[in-house]
């Protein structure tokens, strides 16, 4: 085919349609001011760790009082966007309340993270620092995002959460909804492959390994044979609890009671009582209690 011939044809099909065009549309946000609205929030939470040069306490203040005006102007824009294509009236105004509103919760945030990094050093025998974590552990990116994009979700902005999220999902491989409710002290530990669904709810003091699933059964669907939204799809994980890698844990009803141990590639549908040991004998899924002289392999016993 010619260029013009590529050209006629690409054309046509955006003038058909089929529900990927978004022609004559609303602004959409922008993924690369998404991009760098994920990395401006991400030296706001960990001051001195990313920047180009060494940050002194004295120049704290001078360095967040600009940091967070970029961070405003920037998010108030991708909030208006999102409110737009969503048809919110005075899209404007509300992008800036919504934007006072996020920006007000970032000391808590920030005294979240704060323990999902006390968490990981605690429960990583081969970390060094909490410097190391920071630097260089996939899960300190991911919770961060995804608990910055939790607010964003609870105040209903559309679009720019999930963006926020799939931005962490793309640099490491763990994908958390921004909707998943997550308790403080939270360890993803290796991390690729963790799958978080959106209606999840996790305690506090829980620890995950790579290729974990917290996801649904199936999909309620209408009279149309299309997805329900907005019902409890994913499991509840009480507080103190370990879950081995690849293991899947699926459904609304299904909960895994406090201070419980879910071994490696065990598939669970049905809830779990507290303080238990789900494994696998030979092709048989074993529930049993807890014993009390049990120490985890890792070390890391989550005071039980």
């Amino acid at each position: 085919m010619t260029p013009n011939a590529i050209k006629q044809a690409l054309l046509e099909s955006y003038a058909q349609g089929g529900g990927i065009n978004h022609l004559d549309g609303a602004n959409l946000p922008s993924q690369d001011r998404v991009t760098e609205l994920a990395r401006d929030l991400m030296h706001l939470l960990f001051p001195g760790f990313f920047e180009d040069s060494g940050l002194t306490q004295a120049e704290a203040a001078v360095w967040l009082d600009r940091l967070l005006a970029k961070i405003a102007t920037r998010l108030t824009t991708e909030v208006e966007k999102s409110l737009r294509y969503a048809g919110t009236a005075d899209a404007a105004t509300a992008a800036q309340h919504l934007t006072q509103q996020f920006l007000g919760c970032l000391p808590e945030v920030r005294r979240l993270v704060q323990t999902d990094v006390a968490a990981a050093y605690s429960g990583d025998p081969a970390a060094r620092s909490t410097d190391e974590i920071i630097l260089a552990y996939p899960c300190v990116l991911a919770i961060s995002l995804q608990r910055l994009a939790h607010v964003l979700y609870a105040l209903q902005v559309p679009l720019l959460p999930r963006m926020l999220t799939e931005y962490a999902h793309e640099r490491t491989g763990i994908d958390l909804h921004p909707g998943a409710h997550i308790g403080s002290h939270f360890f993803i530990d290796h991390g690729t492959g963790v799958v978080i669904g959106e209606t999840a709810t996790i305690g506090t003091h829980v620890k995950i390994y790579q290729g974990v699933t917290l996801g649904a059964k199936s999909f309620e669907t209408d009279g149309k044979n299309n997805p329900v939204k907005g019902v409890k799809r994913h499991p509840d994980i009480e507080d103190h609890v370990t879950i081995y890698a690849h293991a899947t844990i699926l459904g609304g009803d299904t909960r895994i009671g406090a201070h419980s141990v879910i071994g490696a590639n065990v598939w669970v549908r049905d809830s779990i009582p507290p303080h238990s040991v789900a494994h696998y004998k030979e092709t048989s899924l074993v529930v049993r209690p807890r014993k009390a002289h049990e120490i985890l392999v890792d070390g890391a016993d989550w005071n039980i």
